[in-house]
């Protein structure tokens, strides 16, 4: 690996091989999502316990601040929207090299979706994207894409996915959690595994266990947006997922910190 790939993935999983990253890239297809209507204002209090942001150009332009900002994430695969949702895995390459290089961006992400109508041209424009980067040492995520399809966020579809995505080149793999298996996903995915979610929780505690369990079981880390700032207390939720992740905190104590942020005594 060379020595640009390692800085540039250096900034994104630090040096106790750990990863939160914050994607804030959903309304490149649902438009002003809940709470993401201003984003600049949603993730400014949020960065500091973000190791990364996951957003497209036009926003990273418009909403954050260069001064201030993260390591970016940029998401470059796009051209469908909610108002055709059965042609959401049609889409293509919207953002070139060139200008992730001129945006300073650390890596960039694309949708695959394996097992849809469009599973080869997505595939098709991860390989041709990791063709491009690989040249400026810009690591490329694969987001193994399924939305509403619940039934196909088991580990045996799901590590069909990241193994497919890591043997076309992606350096890092963001996919759904599972309660079983979700081992052998990882174990099976020869790159750097980040949770995207799981299966629609009830609670806070929810979302500490199953970020708990993916790390327990090989995944680096997190790269979930809406559980954090979707919450009605977000700080609190970031700064809880990333004691998990940075510091061994367990579910049980996550829940302690949430309870203790939120109440203002931290």
């Amino acid at each position: 690996m060379d020595w640009g790939m390692k800085n540039r993935l250096s900034q994104l999983i630090q040096s106790d091989g750990r990863a939160l990253f914050l994607p804030i890239d959903h309304g490149y297809f649902q438009g002003p999502t809940r709470k993401l209507e201003e984003p600049g204002k949603t993730i400014e209090p949020l960065l500091p316990y973000a190791d990364a942001i996951m957003l497209t150009r036009g926003v990273l332009r418009s909403c954050v601040d260069p001064i201030k900002t993260k390591p970016i994430i940029l998401r470059v695969s796009g051209g469908t929207s909610m108002a055709r949702k059965e042609e959401l895995s049609h889409e293509g390459i919207t953002t070139s090299v060139r200008e992730v290089i001129r945006l300073n961006a650390s890596a960039v992400s694309l949708s695959i979706f394996v097992g849809s109508e469009h599973e080869h041209e997505s595939l098709l424009n991860l390989s041709n994207l990791v063709n491009e980067c690989e040249e400026y040492d810009i690591p490329v995520m694969a987001v193994t894409a399924v939305g509403a399809e619940l039934e196909k966020r088991e580990a045996r579809y799901l590590a069909l996915c990241c193994r497919i995505a890591a043997e076309l080149g992606a350096r890092v793999v963001k996919t759904y959690y599972c309660k079983e298996g979700f081992e052998k996903v990882v174990r099976g995915c020869p790159v750097p595994v980040v949770i995207a979610g799981g299966p629609k929780v009830e609670s806070e505690l929810d979302v500490f266990e199953f970020v708990h369990d993916g790390i327990q079981k090989g995944a680096i880390g997190v790269n979930l947006g809406r559980n954090i700032w979707q919450s009605d207390y977000p700080v609190a939720m970031i700064r809880a997922i990333r004691a998990i992740i940075h510091e061994n905190a367990t579910p049980k104590e996550a829940q302690e910190l949430f309870s203790s942020i939120k109440k203002g005594k931290q």
